[in-house]
């Protein structure tokens, strides 16, 4: 942008929503002051204020008195459920944790999955089966679908050693996320999976999420039985 251009704070807003989107400022980067951004965008700092106003509001970026503005790493709107990594939650149990990539696949998102996150007919997808266990025993099974579109990266990236739950949080912010909580019968492959019989009553998570309207992640996280999920704020 000139800097003798008058700015207005759509321009400022969208600006620096892309520079965080091409990870120009990366998750937990330290943003420009708001002097600094008045002076480069040729505006007055009330416009950058208003700016980064929107987009805290819309979970893109934390802004916190004395300590500056960042880009967020985990969305405002995770005020009731933090998404947290697997790994953390099983190492928080004092228990060894251990991973495993069962498949992956590049494939057209299916048309169910295209309902389901507004993908585009016909969409590239990343499907990934992977396992996580506690202390050698069934913790997690995770069927997980992944935008390409959005992250074109994630088709070169190596899911051998590091699940894609901790891959994503660290490659890519969202700003919406939806999440669903049942209780299922385990189908035969899922019971052989996580050690329970078929039929069994597990716990179901589904979250889908979104960066700026445009679809991320799904997935399917089932759990051993008798897991118990705790929160906190």
């Amino acid at each position: 942008m000139q800097p003798d251009k008058k700015t207005n704070y759509k321009e400022v807003r969208d600006e620096v929503l892309r520079r965080i989107q091409d990870r120009i400022w990366d998750q937990g980067a330290l943003l420009p002051t708001e002097q600094e951004l008045s002076e480069e965008f040729g505006c007055a700092r009330a416009t950058v204020n208003r700016a980064l106003r929107e987009l805290a509001d819309q979970g893109i970026i934390d802004r916190k008195r004395k300590s500056g503005t960042r880009v967020a790493t985990a969305p405002v709107k995770q005020a009731r459920l933090t998404i947290s990594i697997t790994r953390q939650q099983v190492e928080d149990m004092n228990a060894a944790y251990r991973y495993r990539l069962v498949s992956r696949e590049i494939v057209a998102a299916p048309d169910w999955l295209s309902a389901q996150m507004g993908l585009p007919a016909g969409a590239e997808v990343l499907h990934l089966i992977c396992m996580h266990y506690a202390d050698g025993s069934p913790y997690q099974h995770e069927d997980r679908w992944i935008n390409i579109a959005a992250i074109p990266e994630v088709a070169q990236a190596d899911f051998t050693e590091t699940g894609p739950n901790e891959w994503l949080l660290a490659q890519v912010p969202f700003s919406d996320a939806e999440i669903t909580l049942s209780a299922v019968p385990a189908e035969a492959e899922i019971a052989a999976f996580l050690g329970a019989r078929e039929g069994a009553p597990l716990f179901l998570m589904e979250r889908s999420t979104w960066f700026q309207e445009q679809p991320v992640t799904y997935v399917r996280m089932q759990f051993h039985p008798g897991y118990k999920m705790r929160t906190g704020s």
